[in-house]
């Protein structure tokens, strides 16, 4: 119900806090994001920024940022330990919730052509986004680094990027975007100086030299601890533990005399890696997140919020309507129309709700409330998307980027309408399964959803066709065509549904249609 998409970018800078909070803003610059962590290493010289939200939104931040990184960071006077080929290096996106892969490659792909076409920054695609299969590993990218990548580019036309120019940017070199499941970044650090042995450890345990799977590793210098590092991406926590991992430097280690100084964790991990950690040591049987203090008393704290919420004094509802229809009449509107088909949405969503309550079908009901409670928070979100499109407006006065302002604006301006008419359409589905089995005297209201479901599809493909219009970049475009066929064609639908007499059986083919898949 709420797509979720994380994003990890990784930047040539790891030594100037000013960089880096400047990138972080850029980042919160873009409604619907939320920045969930941010590291920087001097001895490596990179920073990595996590954050996460729904695509279009994600998709937005990412480019800002990459266009911030380019303004900011100088390939040219960089000097450290990490492999790159940019100022932003690599910049892939990771499914989380309620998102397939397939869509965090569309997402790649429109953050990559955006990247080339405005910024000039050649973008090669990587890991499930990759369009050639020597692009797939990030390592095969970077072989030779900035210069290495250079002069495949200039030598061999199989190296030709996949959006922008066919040359490195002067400062900015190249970025990698792609799409990929997530991996934990672990590195250990190793009690010498000697480079040699943290290389050689690498070799031993990373996959492509025989070692163990799901894992990369290499051997860096850390300066300024005056230590060596095995520095690890395990790719498949669940094949190869963060405990694994360990054993085997370790082995390693103690078969050069070497010990290990402590270990580390670059960004965010799954909590149920932790979790096979502890298996694994202490040979616990079936510990579960629940069995977590912090994660209970966050489950329980949400429940007790619930219920306050639930059990709280009320304003009458005459006065809640006032001020609905005041924040959408104000000057400075508070909603918009897509935020007042997402209200009327969780209305027909509720009609539902009271139905399949007093039918006593409960898993209706429990999806109706699921829709209505996205419903209600899209209100926010398209509220959100607004205040975008008017602050790119006033970037196109100011001299800005008005092809890129207007066009990143646009996508969650877009997406919060075609997200409407895909929960209205299931609103339709549930509530219309309900009818046959409703007392007569409730019919009337269930009718009155199906119909008020109808009319917000119809008036949300107005908004979409008409963002449409004002949208400057093709490719984005072309990337909601498919989406905006699916929605017409299921406005076409849910007219014959809405008209047909409560008598009539529904026809089946029909309401598989309007089932999501």
């Amino acid at each position: 119900m709420n797509q979720v998409v994380e994003c990890v970018p990784n930047f040539s800078e790891g030594r100037n806090p000013e960089t880096v909070r400047a990138l972080v803003s850029a980042v919160q610059s873009v409604a619907g994001v939320a920045v969930l962590h941010e590291a920087m290493d001097p001895d490596h010289h990179r920073s990595v920024l996590t954050f996460a939200g729904r695509p279009y939104a994600v998709a937005e931040a990412a480019f800002q940022v990459v266009q911030r990184a380019a303004e900011l960071i100088d390939l040219r006077d960089h000097r450290g330990e990490h492999p790159r080929v940019g100022a932003t290096d690599v910049v892939p996106f990771v499914p989380i919730r309620d998102v397939s892969m397939d869509e965090c490659v569309q997402v790649a792909k429109l953050v990559g052509q955006r990247i080339g076409n405005e910024l000039n920054i050649p973008v090669f695609l990587y890991e499930e986004a990759a369009t050639n299969p020597d692009r797939v590993n990030l390592e095969s990218i970077r072989r030779g680094g900035v210069q290495g990548l250079a002069a495949r580019m200039e030598t061999e036309a199989r190296w030709n990027p996949d959006f922008g120019p066919k040359q490195l940017h002067i400062t900015a070199g190249a970025t990698v975007v792609g799409a990929r499941v997530p991996l934990i970044a672990f590195n250990i650090n190793l009690k010498t100086n000697d480079l040699t042995i943290a290389r050689e450890i690498a070799k031993v345990v990373r996959q492509s030299s025989g070692g163990l799977p799901y894992v990369k590793a290499i051997g860096v210098a850390l300066a300024t601890r005056g230590l060596v590092q095995v520095s690890m991406n395990l790719t498949n926590s669940e094949k190869t533990s963060m405990h694994a991992a360990f054993e085997a430097v370790q082995r390693e280690a103690q078969r050069r005399g070497v010990e290990i100084a402590n270990s580390e964790v670059v960004g965010l991990l799954p909590q149920q890696a932790l979790i096979r950690v502890a298996e694994r040591v202490f040979r616990l049987e079936g510990l579960h997140a629940n069995q977590l203090l912090e994660s209970r008393l966050d489950q329980t704290e949400a429940r007790d919020t619930m219920g306050r919420t639930a059990t709280s004094t009320h304003k009458p509802l005459a006065e809640t309507l006032a001020e609905v229809s005041n924040a959408v009449s104000a000057k400075a509107p508070a909603l918009t129309g897509a935020g007042a088909a997402a209200l009327a949405g969780g209305l027909a969503a509720t009609l539902g709700v009271m139905i399949a309550r007093l039918n006593r079908a409960r898993l209706p009901e429990k999806r109706l409330r699921e829709i209505r409670t996205r419903l209600h928070e899209l209100v926010q979100v398209d509220r959100g998307a607004y205040a975008a499109v008017m602050q790119a407006e006033k970037t196109a006065d100011a001299g800005g980027d008005r092809l890129g302002a207007v066009a990143g604006a646009l996508l969650a301006a877009t997406d919060v309408p075609l997200e409407i008419i895909r929960l209205c359409s299931e609103v339709v589905s549930q509530v219309r399964g309900l009818l046959d089995e409703a007392r007569p005297d409730v019919r009337p209201d269930l009718r009155i959803g199906l119909q008020l479901a109808r009319a917000i599809i119809d008036g949300c493909l107005d908004i979409v066709a008409d963002n449409m219009k004002h949208q400057p970049n093709q490719q984005l475009i072309d990337s909601f065509r498919d989406r905006i066929k699916v929605a017409e064609q299921k406005l076409v639908d849910l007219k014959g549904l809405c008209y047909t007499p409560p008598s009539k059986p529904w026809p089946k083919k029909l309401l598989n249609k309007l089932k999501l898949r």
